[in-house]
């Protein structure tokens, strides 16, 4: 006797794999809802998706070490690594608390094994407690002049002792 049972496919593993060219739209896609998600004491975005996407590919990716988070063809999150410089780590909001950040920022860490330096904006609780959490201290504080939001911001680094230089 033959019972009707769904089947339901396991998701595509989950890769951290070199950011591709190609990718910068849905890269763009992340970088966007994520800050709107994550950051809401930012002003409303002004760039659109487009120009976001023309930033991702014209600029970081050939500036920068950026890799994916993908499963199957879905970008869930990436991470930018410029020298020692964290310059970006976002996931999709629905991504978040799964481990996905964590396997992102150990990649970012191979890419730069002498250390990683990275920023945050102060109000950023949530970013500051998952650095926190893996090791990062703050090294230095600002107040919002040097970045284009105008937000104090902390200077976070990490080394692979767990000291700071």
């Amino acid at each position: 006797m033959e019972t009707d049972s769904p089947h339901t496919a396991a998701p595509p593993p989950l890769r951290i794999r070199p950011a591709r060219p190609a990718d910068a739209s849905a890269i763009a896609a992340v970088h966007a809802e994520s800050r709107r998600a994550t950051m809401p004491y930012l002003p409303p975005q002004k760039r659109t998706h487009d120009e976001i996407t023309h930033w991702i590919r014209e600029i970081v990716l050939p500036q920068s070490h950026t890799v994916v988070a993908a499963r199957g063809p879905e970008i869930l999150g990436y991470a930018s690594v410029r020298g020692d410089l964290l310059d970006h780590l976002y996931l999709r909001p629905d991504c978040r608390r799964t481990g996905i950040g964590t396997l992102l920022l150990a990649e970012a860490q191979r890419l730069s094994p002498d250390g990683l330096t990275l920023h945050v904006f102060q109000l950023n609780t949530d970013a500051r407690a998952f650095y926190a959490h893996h090791g990062f201290t703050v090294i230095s504080t600002g107040d919002g002049s040097d970045n284009m939001e105008n937000l104090p911001e902390l200077t976070l680094r990490r080394t692979p002792d767990g000291g700071t230089p």
